[in-house]
């Protein structure tokens, strides 16, 4: 019986899997908190959408697709920002504009140059082909991520909330926004190998939105957060394993079925205090 529940650790792939698992958890899962809190969701997808014409680029270039990725990503990052603060439009449909186009462009040009390189890699991930380079890249992203949110958190949350009162408190606001969406794009390029471009949004968002209705401080929150996006990516690449599924897409459900377990747990203690 125990062996049978422990086959998946006898493959090297699996086991790879599990282990960028680990590695990406924990930055994707700090950071949704604080896209959650301070209502950047669509920013997640936005930037992993927009990174696929950095990506393209690279491979035609000859140049590593990681330096292609965060340069689209912080490109769109900072378009974004530019276009909110000079014009009328609101910033989620600056964004849904940016990363669209973007996304787009990253397409035309993936058909424009044919390459050995699979969309679907790209798209959704390959976490069964993920290597020890691919481990290490996570790792020397997430390791500095992780750092800089939990040493800057407090910062972070008060920019959030209140960037009047964090500018007034001597905080350097500027530092704290490009710095948040800096983060923001190096932690899309981590989880790139594992999870793809369009399933990286679920990392960036679902785990943050259990644990915000799970708690009611922001310390706890980033416990909870780190908790659920660890145990559900686990789950769900040992779940896939059983079910001959693709383990990003599966690790996503997990998420999502968490989120609807909460939210009904949620929902019936405020009927019940009602």
């Amino acid at each position: 019986m125990i062996e049978t529940l422990l086959l998946p650790f006898q493959f090297p792939f699996m086991r790879n899997a599990f282990l960028i698992s680990l590695i990406v958890a924990p930055p994707t899962a700090l950071l949704s908190c604080f896209l959650v809190m301070k209502g950047w969701a669509l920013m997640g997808d936005a930037v992993s959408h927009a990174i696929l014409p950095g990506v393209v680029l690279a491979y035609i270039l000859g140049l590593p697709l990681i330096a292609g990725a965060f340069a689209a990503g912080m490109s769109c990052a900072l378009l974004t920002g530019y276009l909110a603060e000079n014009s009328r439009v609101k910033r989620d449909t600056v964004m849904g504009v940016v990363f669209s186009g973007m996304f787009a462009i990253g397409l035309i040009l993936f058909v424009a140059f044919p390459s050995d390189a699979h969309l679907d890699h790209i798209l959704f991930g390959n976490m069964l082909g993920v290597g020890p380079a691919d481990l290490w890249t996570a790792l020397a992203i997430s390791a500095p991520v992780v750092a800089v949110l939990g040493l800057k958190w407090r910062d972070f949350l008060l920019h959030a909330f209140d960037p009047a009162q964090a500018q007034a408190s001597g905080l350097r606001t500027g530092w704290l926004h490009y710095g948040l969406l800096t983060v923001l794009s190096l932690t899309v390029v981590s989880v790139l190998s594992a999870v793809g471009l369009i399933l990286a949004v679920a990392l960036l968002v679902t785990p943050g939105a259990v644990a915000f209705l799970s708690t009611r401080s922001f310390g706890r929150m980033l416990v909870v957060a780190v908790a659920v996006c660890m145990s559900g990516m686990l789950m769900g690449v040992y779940a896939s394993f059983w079910f001959d599924s693709a383990p990003a897409p599966t690790v996503v459900l997990v998420l999502t079925a968490m989120f609807a377990v909460t939210f009904g747990m949620r929902r019936r203690q405020t009927l019940r205090q009602a």
